[in-house]
């Protein structure tokens, strides 16, 4: 069964320094690299950001360490270090203990994405007999959490004329006419895109609110409110027309611009609650909010439009917070105050403008691109829903692991030879990615149905097979300490069947395909495509993904996604981005195999 702890112990994020070169989506992970040079002998303030703001921090951070801003008395200077770690994950680590040798310095500073976060550290340290370390911050700049739907259907809903909330949103998810009932029925059912609030700042945000909206309240919620029956209902209500979670939103503002250019966006989510700055992102043509050298941003054919919620919404306000621990000094905290105040100068702040977000600075005015030419409002929210108190969003998250749409999922796990490799930590591959398969099983809720295919050249009893169900799919409750038995067992064969194995679970899904489930498959190789065949890989590539893509092009009413994980230096992360895309789903990079335990978490965030 799946035991959430709202910190996030899905630790997604890597610990870099962040060196994109605009903002990025919420709690993505940035680029490695140092662009903030060698801090000689100031004192270092380290800080932990959530990568939508990483490049900003970066630029003040590299603003600051070369302006005299940065002398403090006596001679001495400050030198801040940003470093990008998930908001989620960054609240597991300072309550459960902050390893250096692996996360990187602890900070001095932490910033998330949202001040629930420091209230939930301070609970867990509080539960375990330990001092908070989270005071009171004020935040240095914010973007409110809103409804972004395509133009069109917010057109089709009478918005901005008419209010839209929650409460519609239940609506539309228990229509059985879908968009139908608005006289679209070519847009097919009614999909929802959410992420995983275990991960996500938005996806936690988007959870209160629902709670608030079913209560009809917009402070004070409480566990009683949330153990009332009609809550609970209403709450998976919502859930069933979601179309797969995930841990971060660019998931789905990728596909939503991918879809975009194909013509096909109106039939792949119809709303997903992302934060104000993703809107202002995507309509610049920007939706991951990083553009490389040399990118030049081409905006949608059709625009996303914010809806701020009639029952209320959450600011995501990234407080800045000097942390009140052990490990941080008299001169740290000083050093990081004038960081602070650099940052919250007047100047600064209309670098945070630049960067899509609304100032903290209530001097500083909200003006472009916070306008109505990236429909988004600046004159809203116009209600503002209480942060639940820690307790209560714990319990959120505990009922949230049950309500959640349950899911049918096949692991293809391949155990060709390779997989037989050695690693540089200790160990093989494939003995890495068993491990990772066993702790990732726990994830699932016991409604879930999994099973287990593995695939190589030589399988069967004749070994002419490409894969074998070890574990056919079935309710995971019952079948969890097979599966683990039978991961366990598996030992590195011979070649790769890759398409063949891709192309067989993908049809099986779809014939076996459950509608009240998310279906999807999920692919692990180290690999390329090697089955021993003489058939033409090209044309064996092309046929295995015009087949794909009949489940996002609504030639199939049957969407099955299949999340590929490239592992190891040597898989053929390309082609598994094709195979992604194809689908509407998104690959996973563990290059580095001793970071699939991480990987695959992060996959099995999308069930």
């Amino acid at each position: 069964m799946r035991t959430p702890r709202l910190a996030a112990l899905l630790v997604v994020a890597a610990t870099v320094v962040a060196s994109c070169s605009n903002g990025g989506g919420s709690d993505e992970v940035a680029e490695e690299g140092n662009p903030l040079g060698d801090p000689g002998d100031c004192i270092v303030v380290d800080l932990a950001v959530s990568s939508e703001k990483a490049a900003l921090m970066t630029q003040l951070a590299q603003e600051f360490n070369s302006s005299e801003a940065s002398d403090l008395d006596g001679g001495r200077c400050a030198f801040a270090r940003p470093q990008t770690k998930a908001s989620g994950a960054a609240a597991d680590l300072l309550a459960e203990g902050w390893d250096e040798q692996v996360e990187g310095p602890r900070p001095v500073v932490w910033s998330p994405a949202a001040s629930t976060w420091g209230a939930v550290v301070n609970q867990r340290l509080e539960d375990d007999g330990q001092a908070p370390i989270v005071g009171d911050a004020e935040p240095f700049m914010q973007t409110p959490l809103v409804i972004a739907m395509p133009e069109p259907m917010a057109d089709a809903l009478g918005y901005p004329e008419e209010p839209i909330g929650w409460t519609d949103i239940l609506q539309l998810s228990r229509d059985p006419e879908g968009w139908a009932a608005y006289g679209h029925p070519e847009w097919g059912p009614f999909r929802l895109g959410k992420t995983n609030p275990n991960f996500s700042t938005s996806g936690l945000s988007a959870l209160i609110a629902q709670a608030y909206s079913s209560t009809g309240k917009t402070e004070g919620l409480s566990r009683e409110d949330l153990a009332n029956p009609e809550v609970a209902a209403e709450a998976e209500a919502i859930e069933s027309s979601v179309v797969h979670y995930g841990d971060t939103t660019l998931t789905f503002l990728n596909n939503w611009y991918r879809t975009d250019q194909r013509g096909t966006s109106l039939t792949y989510v119809s709303a997903a609650a992302v934060e104000e700055k993703s809107v202002v992102d995507y309509n610049q043509g920007n939706p991951d909010g990083n553009l490389e050298a040399g990118e030049r941003p081409e905006p949608p054919e059709i625009p996303l439009v914010a809806i701020y919620p009639e029952e209320g919404t959450i600011y995501s306000d990234n407080p800045y917070i000097v942390l009140d621990a052990e490990w941080v000094s008299d001169e740290e905290r000083e050093a990081a105050e004038a960081f602070e105040d650099h940052i919250k100068d007047p100047a600064n702040q209309q670098e945070v403008l630049e960067f899509g977000f609304r100032p903290g600075n209530p001097d500083v005015a909200v003006d472009a691109p916070i306008d109505e030419t990236n429909n988004v409002d600046p004159t809203q929210p116009s209600t503002l829903l209480e942060v639940p108190d820690p307790d209560v969003m714990v319990q959120l998250l505990d009922n949230w692991s049950e309500q959640r749409k349950s899911a049918r999922v096949t692991i293809a796990l391949d155990v060709s030879g390779s997989m037989g490799d050695p690693v540089e930590g200790g160990g093989t591959k494939l003995e890495l990615a068993k491990q990772a398969a066993i702790e990732a099983l726990e994830e699932f809720k016991d409604d879930d149905e999994v099973g287990l295919r593995i695939f190589t050249t030589g399988l069967g009893p004749d070994e002419q097979a490409a894969y074998v169900d070890v574990v056919p799919p079935g309710r995971i409750g019952d079948t969890r300490e097979e599966l683990r038995a039978e991961i366990d067992a598996q030992f590195p064969r011979a070649g790769t069947p890759l398409y063949e194995v891709t192309q067989d679970s993908f049809t099986d899904a779809i014939e076996a395909y459950d509608p009240a489930r998310i279906n999807a498959v999920v692919v692990l190789t180290d690999g390329r495509n090697e089955d021993g065949s003489t058939e033409d890989d090209e044309e064996q590539l092309e046929q295995l993904l015009s087949d794909l893509g009949r489940s996002t092009t609504g030639e199939l009413a049957t969407p099955v996604r299949v999340f590929p994980i490239a592992y190891g230096a040597d898989a053929d992360l390309e082609v598994l981005n094709q195979i992604a895309e194809a689908t509407n789903s998104t690959a996973y990079d563990a290059s580095d195999p001793e970071s699939i335990t991480k990987v695959f978490t992060a996959v099995v965030s999308n069930f």
